[in-house]
């Protein structure tokens, strides 16, 4: 069934930006593509949520795929797709660093048409994964690698030092990952200093 308050998604996208709710859009790019898998998502038994401003596919509260649009394509994500056997080597990580998520990515109608049997063959394991309890196994906070350049940055800050490990797992988790992600040193220490303060207000890189 659809969800009225996930039509503002696709009229409006996600609010993250400034290009939100005018043509210029992401998802207005990818208006047709988007609207077939949500339809595929939702012909597939499951409910439609709206979560962190963008369509949530769940089913018995659990959550099973986002759909999304991004510059260059538009995405159906699994949470557990690294869980799904992807026999045809369809799905792609969104990142070298991504233990869980996998995704369809899509530039046109034709190739969702092409695909939609094992999309739904994909949804219909995703949901039977869950039905079995399975979870990802993830992998501990003292096993990631600290960037050197966050190593020095807490060795010079005391108190930004108290405050990164006071943070939960999966926010320093997600920042080890943000940090580590850069390919430049500068640019791992330009990110290191646009998150002193969320880090000091103990919040993490995706919260509000």
């Amino acid at each position: 069934m659809y969800n009225p308050l996930v039509d503002t998604y696709f009229t409006d996208g996600c609010g993250r930006c400034s290009l939100g709710g005018t043509p210029d859009c992401k998802v207005h790019r990818w208006d047709k593509e988007l609207t077939i898998l949500r339809e595929i998502a939702l012909s597939s038994g499951l409910n439609e949520e709206l979560k962190w401003s963008v369509p949530c596919y769940t089913f018995g509260k659990k959550n099973i795929a986002i759909v999304g649009a991004f510059k260059e394509y538009a995405t159906l994500s699994f949470f557990k797709g690294s869980l799904l056997l992807d026999e045809a080597k369809l799905l792609v990580s969104p990142g070298e660093n991504s233990q869980s998520t996998r995704s369809f990515r899509f530039t046109d109608v034709s190739r969702i048409l092409e695909l939609e049997p094992y999309i739904k063959a994909y949804i219909h394991e995703a949901i039977e994964l869950e039905k079995e309890g399975k979870k990802v196994p993830l992998k501990k906070t003292e096993e990631y690698t600290y960037p050197e350049e966050l190593e020095r940055k807490l060795e010079q800050d005391p108190a930004l030092k108290k405050a990164f490990l006071s943070l939960t797992p999966g926010r320093q988790r997600g920042y080890l990952l943000y940090f580590s992600a850069a390919k430049q040193s500068s640019t791992r220490e330009a990110r290191i200093e646009r998150s002193i303060s969320r880090i000091l207000e103990g919040k993490g890189i995706n919260d509000l």
